[in-house]
């Protein structure tokens, strides 16, 4: 497989969401002057107010994570983003889902506002102590994880830690190699590129492989040049990890509906993933990259809020009901 294919595979698994031009957008505050410098984000100007705070994560290092919380309604829908991006990625999100739902973004540690001074171990099992932390912080009851690219094995992690508060998981363009992960030979030629010039690499990722000839110009080269600007120290040791993370056992100990909302291509193999985990199902977007929300907010909005409504109804927590007649809204 040459490197271009494996990277586009990896495109469902390695980063986390983002915006389009269509819908109204709550942006994030700014980031302080110390942060990386990138190009500024597109989205209108935000809309809903949230209440912002910061939570000890569960993990050993007990890092400092940023969450925001904006609307009020059940279930609640935690957005989790994914490799070397922030919480500021789902800002076409918030206007729509805060009307009915209660909404949390937050910075996983190392990334955005949220510091990890003491962290040195950057598995995706720590990742979900962040969440879990914030999730209990919120103190909701009856929780969406929904989980972009690396967002989505995060989700999992976290909905172990959380002991029944998750109702169900909704991956974002990722948990495509759940039934088959990559070999060595496969991804270390990537990961040396990562070693030797980090921007270099991770901007020839992103850029050639993860966005359309529909995507918006601006949008892509926003991500790219913010993406390729994140710290290596963090950004290496969390691709390896989420490189190695075993899906096998981390879904043993699962008893919550799986939905991933992936790109149409590359093909999610749906029966294969399925022979693992029965629960899994997934749901596809035509004419868009790795960056859903970003390129298609209003569909991808509408998808999302569907299945938070079958999952509230359905008191057995199935899927079956996305592929049956729209909720009245």
């Amino acid at each position: 497989m040459k490197l271009r294919t494996l990277s586009i595979a990896l495109a469902a698994t390695l980063l986390a969401a983002a915006c389009n031009q269509n819908a109204p957008a709550p942006a994030a505050a700014p980031k302080p002057a110390a942060a990386r410098a990138v190009a500024h984000r597109p989205p209108p100007a935000p809309q809903a107010m949230p209440t912002e705070g910061h939570i000890r994560s569960l993990a050993p290092d007990h890092a400092s994570i940023r969450y925001r919380v904006y609307g009020n309604g059940e279930p609640t829908l935690v957005l989790i983003h994914g490799w070397s991006c922030d919480s500021g990625y789902w800002d076409q999100q918030l206007n729509d889902l805060a009307l009915r739902h209660t909404v949390v973004t937050l910075d996983l540690a190392g990334h955005g506002r949220s510091d990890a001074p003491k962290r040195k171990d950057w598995s995706m099992k720590n990742f979900g102590s962040d969440v879990a932390a914030v999730v209990n912080a919120v103190g909701k009851p009856r929780v969406i994880l929904v989980g972009h690219s690396m967002g989505g094995p995060v989700a999992i992690e976290a909905a172990r830690q959380l002991h029944g508060k998750v109702i169900g998981i909704v991956g974002v363009d990722t948990l495509r190699d759940v039934a088959k992960p990559y070999p060595k030979e496969m991804t270390d030629p990537l990961l040396k590129a990562m070693h030797d010039n980090f921007p270099k690499a991770t901007a020839d990722l992103v850029d050639k492989n993860f966005f359309t000839g529909q995507s918006d110009p601006v949008v892509r080269k926003w991500i790219v040049k913010d993406m390729s600007s994140a710290p290596s120290k963090v950004a290496i040791p969390s691709f390896k990890s989420l490189l190695a993370m075993d899906y096998r056992k981390a879904l043993d100990d699962l008893d919550v509906p799986i939905v991933a909302i992936n790109a149409e291509q590359p093909p999610t193999d749906e029966a294969a993933i399925r022979r693992i985990e029965p629960r899994f199902r997934v749901v596809t977007m035509a004419g868009v990259g790795h960056f859903l929300m970003m390129e298609k907010p209003a569909q991808f909005n509408q998808m999302l809020a569907r299945i938070a409504d079958a999952w509230q109804v359905n008191e057995k927590r199935t899927a079956a009901p996305l592929w049956g007649p729209s909720p009245t809204r």
